[in-house]
């Protein structure tokens, strides 16, 4: 009993806490992804998704243990993948790409509505003094855009079997389309290789903060406007 209330007393519950703070930051970010996957297929006319129990926010029908753990601690991951069959859309390479495009776009919208939000707290604390909960308000909203943009951007590299290497794809003429499908489930080792090396790590910094700097004033520019006008 002694050893156990010792190991109570060494825990960190603030770590602790923004741990878990940062995994449903993750799920926020990796469920819509999915589901848009989903939704955007069977609006194309694949019901794949939908027959499958895949078009809702459940976390227990997208979660995978291993890349929300991943997510939250290397701020890229991965869900259970939604099943699309592209051969029930009308034109396959151009559905095909809406369809791996929706994911990404969520994500942005996610990162967009996280940074609006943030930056109604940073707009009210100018004005007021705040709960000292708001604190982890504000902490899970910065984590979500983060982790939301990473994935957007992570996404929409053009390496298979991410979503970027779809919409590339698509543009490609018919005799290579096909080819390169072929050769799709190879990419993955590519891309383990690039991130186990690092190569990628420096690009993803990059493009995630060039796109929360291009958000930031689209969304907090409004949220100043409306809070400068009741105050």
């Amino acid at each position: 009993m002694g050893s156990f209330q010792s190991w109570l007393d060494q825990l960190n519950y603030e770590k602790l806490l923004e741990l878990a703070i940062t995994l449903v930051a993750a799920m926020v970010c990796i469920i819509p992804h999915e589901v848009s996957h989903g939704y955007a297929a069977y609006r194309l006319g694949d019901p794949t998704a939908k027959n499958a129990g895949r078009l809702t926010m459940n976390p227990l029908r997208h979660i995978d243990p291993v890349g929300l753990l991943v997510m939250a601690v290397a701020h890229f991951g991965w869900a259970k993948p939604v099943p699309i069959q592209p051969g029930y859309f009308k034109h396959i390479r151009r559905d095909t790409a809406i369809t791996a495009l929706a994911g990404p776009v969520a994500n942005v919208a996610i990162t967009m509505l996280a940074l609006m939000l943030y930056s109604v707290i940073i707009g009210l604390s100018a004005f007021r003094s705040l709960p000292q909960w708001v604190e982890y308000v504000d902490l899970f909203l910065a984590y979500t855009a983060l982790l939301s943009a990473n994935l957007a951007v992570f996404n929409l590299l053009p390496i298979p079997p991410l979503d970027g290497s779809k919409v590339l794809f698509s543009f490609l003429p018919r005799k290579y389309y096909g080819k390169l499908l072929q050769y799709e489930r190879y990419g993955f080792l590519l891309l383990a290789v690039l991130l186990w090396i690092g190569v990628l790590d420096r690009p993803l910094t990059f493009l995630r903060e060039g796109l929360i700097r291009l958000l930031w004033p689209i969304c907090s520019w409004p949220v100043e406007q409306l809070l400068h006008f009741f105050h």
